[in-house]
């Protein structure tokens, strides 16, 4: 379902709006308002064993399963501010983004989401689960939990893609003061 899809009442002047291919349009004061997937970030952090982190989700949608760490961008924020700020905030790390991994759609209760992935190293901080998230653990990669055990749909291809990546993919990146 689009998102726009039960809106009946422009919110701006509140005259009744037109309904067409995942939009609104308001004949009265021209808003118009698209259902545009809803852009999040997630990392894929490395440690120096190769190691892959994984978060226990503490609430719905998914509760108790393991997902990558990340979550949704506020407006204006620029990705990668958002990985940082997603990253501490549900593990107490502070992160050093990589390379970019890649981008999957998926759906977040109702709403259609644009899900973008990085590599990324710990760089700092105390490990600990907070925000949604109800524990941390570091997964070697023949210790990854099973698919029923993942959140979301594209967990488990992201999942796929990451063991299936280059070895050079799967070590922990190196982070801008170690790089010479």
């Amino acid at each position: 379902m689009a998102r726009v899809d039960r809106w009946r009442y422009c919110p701006r002047c509140g005259a009744e709006l037109e309904h067409s291919h995942e939009r609104v349009d308001c004949p009265e004061c021209a808003f118009v308002s698209h259902s545009n997937s809803e852009p999040t970030v997630g990392a894929l952090v490395i440690d120096d064993e190769g190691r892959l982190l994984l978060v226990r989700r503490a609430g719905d949608p998914h509760s108790g399963t393991w997902d990558v760490p990340g979550g949704f961008l506020e407006e204006a924020e620029h990705p990668l501010d958002a990985l940082r700020r997603e990253l501490l905030e549900e593990t107490g790390l502070e992160i050093e983004p990589g390379e970019y991994f890649g981008a999957w759609v998926d759906t977040y209760h109702e709403r259609f989401t644009l899900n973008l992935y990085w590599r990324a190293a710990a760089v700092a901080g105390e490990e600990r689960p907070a925000d949604d998230v109800s524990e941390l653990r570091w997964f070697a990669r023949e210790e990854l939990p099973p698919r029923g055990e993942l959140a979301f749909t594209t967990v488990p291809v992201v999942l796929d893609a990451w063991l299936a990546a280059a070895p050079a993919c799967n070590v922990r990146p190196e982070s801008p003061s170690s790089a010479q």
